[in-house]
């Protein structure tokens, strides 16, 4: 149980696997983009509580690991 987030009732563990992928699969993630893509993702997570566990850049799409507190729709995070 040590693993687990806690609120004041319940005990919780929701990470999802999400993807984004721009427009058309266009490529211009590897360019200039790439070293602040990180940093970005990071940032607009804990702005609603979440943390990026786990994220990798591929040539036209990103995958990331969030974990977000169930008080958040998954759809208010990533939007």
């Amino acid at each position: 149980m040590d693993d687990y987030e806690s609120l004041k009732h319940t005990k919780w563990e929701c990470k999802y696997h999400v993807v984004f992928i721009p427009k058309c699969r266009r490529k211009r993630l590897y360019a200039q983009l790439r070293q602040h893509l990180g940093e970005v993702f990071r940032r607009l997570a804990q702005q609603k509580e979440s943390q990026l566990l786990e994220g990798h850049l591929i040539v036209d799409h990103v995958h990331t690991l969030i974990s977000i507190p169930p008080k958040y729709a998954v759809s208010q995070v990533v939007g």
